[in-house]
């Protein structure tokens, strides 16, 4: 019965370890990654208050004339 010849065996494993990389580098490359988002400051809305679109003027006692 021939022995089994595993002197190539090392070379075969690291070349198609190497080759699967490479491929799905490649594989990889083709897609397109967006860039993370820019924090933006929301605006928040200022409360609509009715007493803000009228002019009204407040009597101190102390500044009526005497």
């Amino acid at each position: 019965m021939p022995q089994l010849d595993t002197s190539t065996w090392s070379i075969t494993i690291l070349s198609m370890i190497i080759t699967l990389f490479l491929m799905f580098q490649l594989k990889v490359s083709k897609y397109y990654f967006p860039e993370d988002p820019k924090p933006t400051l929301a605006a928040t809305p200022k409360p609509v208050t009715p007493w803000e679109k009228k002019w009204t003027k407040i009597y101190f006692p102390l500044s009526l004339p005497l």
